[in-house]
C-alpha cells in the first residue's frame, strides 16, 4: 500500500506477492504474522499467525491486470476483517459474502464466496516471532456456498468434490 495500515491507511495488508504457479497465478500476503518484531503478547504464534493465499487459473482471466488487481482487493477486505474484528481464518471454513455475483472484475463468474482449506504449496513456518500458517481461500458458487452454510454439506466435502484448490472463473457448480 502507499500508506502503511500503521500509519493511517486503509490497506492492512503490507504486500500481496503474485507468483507463477504454471497454469494459475498464487496470491501470497504479507502483513497478517508480525513481519519485523514481535508485538503480540502470543509467543506461540507469529501475529493472527496466518497468511492468506489463493490461487487464480489464468485461462480464466480475459484482462489479466483486471482481474489480479480484483483479487488482491478481495485479499485485503478479507484482511481489513482480521484486522478490525479480529477473525481468524482457519482451514475448512467458508466465507459467505453474500453476493450472488461473481467475485471477478466483471462480476460475471459463478464464484460467490469461499471455503478454505491448507495450502499445498507451503507448510507453517516457525519464525522468531512464532507459527505462521498458510490459508487457502479456493473460489466456489453460490449453490455450493449455500449448502455449505445450510449444513448440506462440509468444507472438506465440497473440497474433495471440487478436486482442485484453483478458483477457476469458468467452472459450474459441482453441485
Amino acid at each position: 500500500p502507499i500508506i502503511s495500515w500503521r500509519l493511517g491507511g486503509e490497506d492492512p495488508l503490507d504486500g500481496i506477492s503474485v507468483y507463477d504457479g504454471g497454469d494459475y497465478y498464487h496470491f501470497v500476503t504479507y502483513g497478517l504474522s508480525e513481519l519485523y518484531d514481535k508485538e503480540s503478547e502470543d509467543f506461540d504464534y507469529s501475529g493472527y499467525g496466518f497468511e492468506l493465499t489463493l490461487k487464480l487459473k489464468k485461462s480464466s482471466l480475459k484482462n489479466i491486470e483486471e482481474e489480479l488487481n480484483c483479487i488482491c482487493g478481495i485479499l485485503q477486505t478479507i484482511a481489513r476483517i482480521t484486522f478490525n474484528k479480529g477473525e481468524i481464518f482457519n482451514p475448512f471454513e467458508y466465507l459467505y459474502t453474500g453476493q450472488t455475483v461473481g467475485i471477478d472484475a466483471k462480476q460475471k463468474s459463478n464464484i460467490t464466496g469461499f471455503i478454505t482449506v491448507p495450502d499445498d504449496k507451503f507448510q507453517t513456518l516457525n519464525t522468531p516471532n512464532g507459527k505462521v500458517e498458510f490459508v487457502e481461500f479456493v473460489g466456489v458458487t453460490n449453490k455450493e456456498i449455500e449448502a455449505v452454510k445450510n449444513k448440506e454439506l462440509k468444507v472438506k466435502e465440497l473440497y474433495e468434490k471440487l478436486g482442485s484448490g484453483i478458483t477457476d472463473y469458468n467452472r459450474q457448480s459441482v453441485l
